[in-house]
């Protein structure tokens, strides 16, 4: 057998170039990436390249980083607990800071009577447990989920996902009785919904056998799609109806994206669950499922968890993160950032008729683009991304046809970073423009 390779690997050619070249022949095609160029160092809302070049990020790690890269008080809770221990397995020896959290969490979901809470490590995981959880204490096998979600890449939360290119492409079969509906925002009528609800139920599925449904509140790769209010507030008497639980996926819009700690508090409705990660643990692995105390206690003693479930490192990141969120008021604050943004991109759209609409909740914030006869415009999309990435400001697409950008920088951006993006967004539109 080969040794290891010592750690020399990491040295000369220390360029872009090399790294990006050394990546294509070392890991898989499958593992996309956007950029060719690799991050040496970060602070809040900008990070630098192994090149020494500057970004400010836009991104957030895609809604991991609402508390910013390195921050100091997240920091400093990781160091503290990297000297007490980094591993033990919750299910084998516990810690009083998961119990601690979870205390927190149930304290302030949108979760009707008591909650109880339990961690994993991805928003996938999170997704997968929570219809763990679900079928068990409903005794039925049946999901409903929607067109153009995104619940994660593992296969079970891939089959709830409703877009094909690239998360389900070449995967198949996946596993049954999972059905999906038209997703009630701006792009389908509650109606519409309906009638394809009504279909599912007379067609290929009673409620009656149907466990759960679930929803993005706001859908993240699916275009940052807003569900409409009054779909929730049917959503919820749907279930309630048929004894089925509704499921709110908060992974990305969780922890004061949206101008309040969770999306689902927009609403005026309440579900029987929501799964929790990206932003809750300040860029560290962990993720959560919330829920009603009776529903949360359906599977028997050893059936959720996992190894890394709960990893000390991120349950104290975690802590720190919802000390910097009260601290520093950043529900508040995505509201006025993005109230901002929003003027920003509505100025353009008045004089700019291919920027389609403008939508979102909070500082989830998104411009859809299309051609000049009214079509998804990708190119467009991929021009505007790529001339502000050349100036030094990192954008996200998304979207089923790909031609929609979103905004996700970190909630504790400087005003003057904030408004140096904007400036280098004005000046991308221009040249993508003209």
């Amino acid at each position: 057998m080969n040794a290891p390779q010592k750690p020399d690997n990491l040295q000369a050619p220390h360029t872009n170039a090399a790294w990006h070249a050394r990546r294509l022949a070392a890991t898989p095609r499958g593992v996309g990436v956007m950029g060719d160029f690799f991050i040496d160092r970060a602070k809040n809302a900008e990070f630098w390249d192994i090149e020494g070049r500057r970004f400010i990020d836009f991104a957030g790690g895609i809604a991991v980083l609402n508390t910013g890269h390195v921050h100091p008080k997240v920091q400093a809770a990781i160091a503290a607990q990297l000297q007490r221990f980094t591993h033990s397995c919750y299910q084998v020896v516990p810690y009083t800071e998961y119990v601690a959290l979870a205390e927190r969490i149930n304290a302030i979901v949108p979760i009707e009577g008591p909650a109880k809470t339990a961690f994993f490590s991805t928003g996938a995981e999170a997704v997968e447990n929570a219809i763990k959880i679900a079928r068990s204490s409903t005794g039925r096998s049946g999901v409903i989920a929607f067109g153009a979600a995104f619940h994660g890449r593992s296969l079970f939360a891939v089959s709830l996902t409703g877009k094909v290119q690239p998360y389900k492409a070449g995967f198949g079969p996946f596993p049954p009785e999972i059905y999906h509906v038209p997703f009630p925002c701006h792009c389908a009528s509650l109606d519409e919904t309906k009638k394809a609800m009504d279909h599912v139920f007379k067609c290929d599925i009673e409620p009656s056998r149907v466990a759960a449904i679930i929803f993005e509140p706001v859908q993240g790769e699916g275009g940052f799609n807003p569900i409409q209010q009054e779909a929730v507030l049917w959503l919820r008497q749907l279930c309630d109806q048929h004894g089925i639980l509704l499921i709110a996926d908060e992974v990305q819009t969780g922890f004061a994206r949206t101008g309040k700690m969770f999306a689902m508090e927009h609403y005026g409705a309440k579900p029987d669950l929501i799964t929790m990660a990206k932003s809750m643990a300040g860029g560290t692995t962990l993720s959560a499922v919330s829920g009603r105390q009776a529903v949360m206690d359906g599977p028997a003693p050893g059936g959720l968890g996992g190894t890394y479930a709960g990893n000390p490192l991120a349950i104290a990141a975690s802590h720190a993160v919802l000390d910097v969120m009260a601290e520093e008021r950043l529900p508040e604050r995505a509201q006025v950032l993005g109230d901002r943004l929003v003027a920003h991109l509505k100025a353009h759209q008045a004089q700019q008729p291919r920027i389609a609409d403008v939508r979102g909740l909070g500082a989830m914030v998104a411009a859809e683009f299309v051609d000049a006869k009214g079509a998804p415009d990708a190119e467009l999309t991929k021009r505007i991304q790529a001339a502000a990435l050349k100036r030094g400001l990192l954008l996200l697409t998304c979207g089923v046809y790909g031609n929609v950008i979103r905004f996700l920088f970190p909630l504790t951006i400087e005003d003057s970073v904030f408004a140096e993006g904007l400036g280098i967004l004005d000046t991308a539109l221009a040249e993508a423009f003209a």
